[in-house]
């Protein structure tokens, strides 16, 4: 088995460039077994060939260069232990995050791929049924917006008691409900208990109308005179579903109760 390996032949082994190794051994974390005298050549042993990779795995981890050498310099196997033990713990937080990511990117996937076979939703009103739906009312968010929208639901859990968390779930969907004059944003429950805030949405008849930002108003405005006028009804609130239309975009889809009935 070969005893020492130039810089270029350590760096190829362990996945870093030469000037990482250089990098390392100017601030002391791993330093070559020998430099030649003559020509300043560093080589490395399968000793720090070890190292690196122990360095590479804990960089992984988010751990910083300067926290990593505390590590490697510990001489008692407590240390060492905890270390790792804390170091294990991190790397289950970032998977978990990761997965988390995954699993947002691959919805949007799914979205994207079945718009891909759709028309694009046409802004004439039209009348769709809806079985009861149960929404939770967000605290003080008002409409959507880069910040909230991304991870919605962490706003919603964090505004139930503790004792309550695992007694909701949600729709991967938002939107806007107004009544009196006063919108807030909602998500749709999946799992509930009764709680302040949690509104019904009942089952029925509501005409709908896409819209975007731009023209929600109008368009909201417009389906309660036509359900005034020709439903003969006065709707007590609007919902304004959320409709992701891109890359951080997105449009509404207006709806007003109209009739638990299907209309006639």
């Amino acid at each position: 088995m070969k005893e020492f390996f130039s810089i270029s032949e350590t760096a190829k082994i362990v996945g870093m460039t030469a000037e990482t190794l250089r990098h390392y051994d100017r601030i002391g974390l791993v330093k070559p077994c020998k430099v030649d005298e003559w020509t300043g050549y560093r080589y490395y042993s399968q000793r720090e060939i070890v190292l690196l990779n122990t360095v590479q795995a804990l960089r992984r981890m988010d751990i910083t260069l300067s926290e990593i050498k505390k590590i490697l310099s510990y001489d008692d196997f407590g240390k060492i232990v905890s270390a790792l033990k804390q170091a294990e713990k991190n790397a289950d937080e970032k998977i978990a995050q990761l997965n988390y990511s995954k699993e947002k990117i691959r919805r949007a996937r799914v979205y994207y791929e079945s718009k891909l076979s759709k028309e694009q939703p046409s802004q004439t009103p039209f009348i769709k049924y809806f079985p009861k739906r149960v929404i939770l009312l967000a605290n003080t968010l008002k409409a959507p917006s880069l910040d909230n929208l991304w991870n919605y639901h962490r706003h919603f859990y964090s505004r139930l008691p503790e004792n309550m968390k695992d007694d909701f779930s949600f729709e991967d969907m938002a939107g806007i409900y107004t009544q009196n004059g006063e919108s807030r944003l909602f998500a749709v429950c999946t799992r509930y208990k009764q709680v302040d805030g949690l509104k019904i949405l009942p089952q029925g008849e509501y005409l709908c109308a896409n819209c975007t930002e731009e023209n929600r108003e109008q368009v909201i405005g417009t389906l309660v005179e036509t359900a005034k006028s020709r439903y003969l009804t006065s709707p007590e609130f609007t919902v304004q579903l959320i409709v992701v239309s891109g890359i951080l975009q997105w449009n509404y889809q207006a709806q007003v109760f109209i009739s638990e009935k299907a209309a006639q």
